[in-house]
């Protein structure tokens, strides 16, 4: 028994390393991909808890596996299966249709490369391209009326 609270015990201190380390990153990640504004993001909290509760229970499983694309992986999947697009994104990625913003937030602040991205998703690569492509010209140049042009700035934000 004595065994085991010394791994529960050493389990919980790498996982609150990895959370001090990586839970900042990844709220900006969860923000982006809500639109919503950075110090009014309850949205982009509880997809970012959901996310760690999810690398938590499976942080010993498997071996080896990088906890930060997990917790990543969490968030761009459950943010694509529906819930977090309902509601009406604001600032300058709402122009972008909910796939379009998570493929630019994987592309451009995550620096996924279009295979993972693809491979994360289970898109082909070349629809990658597109989403992200046409994701990118429209932070750029929205349509008239859409949103205030965010351009360069904007992209600079979303890389690392």
């Amino acid at each position: 028994m004595r065994d085991r609270r010394g791994v529960d015990a050493r389990r919980a201190q790498e996982f609150g390393g990895f959370v001090a380390g990586a839970a900042g990153r990844l709220l900006h990640t969860a923000t982006l991909l809500t639109a919503e504004a950075p110090d009014a993001n309850p949205r982009a909290r509880r997809l970012l808890t959901r996310a760690l509760a999810h690398t938590y229970a499976h942080w010993d499983h498997p071996p080896g596996e990088d906890p930060y694309d997990r917790a990543r992986g969490h968030l761009a999947t459950h943010f694509a299966r529906g819930v977090w697009h309902r509601s009406r994104p604001h600032g300058p990625l709402a122009a972008l249709s909910p796939r379009e913003r998570l493929v630019l937030v994987l592309r451009l602040y995550e620096g996924l490369a279009d295979e993972q991205t693809a491979a994360l998703l289970g898109l082909p690569a070349d629809r990658v391209r597109a989403l992200c492509d046409r994701a990118t010209a429209t932070v750029l140049h929205p349509p008239p009326g859409a949103v205030p042009r965010a351009g360069g700035p904007l992209l600079r934000r979303l890389q690392p």
